[in-house]
């Protein structure tokens, strides 16, 4: 059977620390998971508005799990809203939204679900589809595309 991948593939660990460059998100801790079609984003005061008869979105980012330093105030176009499926089995109506995120150091742009991950253990989730003909995961490693500085990791800590 042929590979129809164009190789080399680039590998990313099961976990990475990545960046969202259009709204200037320089860290986030991401999982990556093939087990999630779309990728998702924990957000806060998601509020949906007109912006010139185009369906837009305002929300918030936190990008560190145990703290609310370093929030980013977000307003992007939304692209479509859909029924996801969470791990659970329960399916919530989602916003989806539009962005460039560097993975490894490499930008790719990917479609996100806005949602609440307080208690999820990350606050943003690589799927398939941002992952498609782009990487291959070696689960047993983490952090390929490094680690940010010593105080970004202890904020995520909640201890910056």
């Amino acid at each position: 059977m042929s590979n129809p991948l164009p190789l080399p593939l680039d590998i990313v660990g099961w976990r990475e620390w990545v960046s969202l460059s259009d709204w200037s998100v320089p860290h986030i801790k991401a999982k990556v998971d093939t087990g999630a079609r779309t990728s998702a984003l924990h957000t806060a005061d998601i509020e949906e508005f007109d912006n010139n008869g185009e369906a837009w979105v305002r929300f918030i980012v936190h990008p560190y799990q145990r703290s609310e330093l370093d929030e980013v105030l977000v307003e992007t176009r939304v692209l479509e809203s859909r029924d996801i499926r969470s791990s659970s089995g329960a399916v919530e109506k989602r916003v989806v939204v539009g962005c460039s995120v560097a993975v490894i150091g490499i930008p790719i742009d990917i479609e996100l679900t806005l949602t609440r991950r307080d208690d999820m253990g990350f606050r943003m989730l690589l799927g398939r589809q941002a992952l498609r003909r782009r990487f291959v995961v070696d689960p047993g490693s983490s952090f390929l595309g490094g680690r940010p500085p010593l105080d970004v990791r202890r904020r995520n800590r909640g201890r910056g």
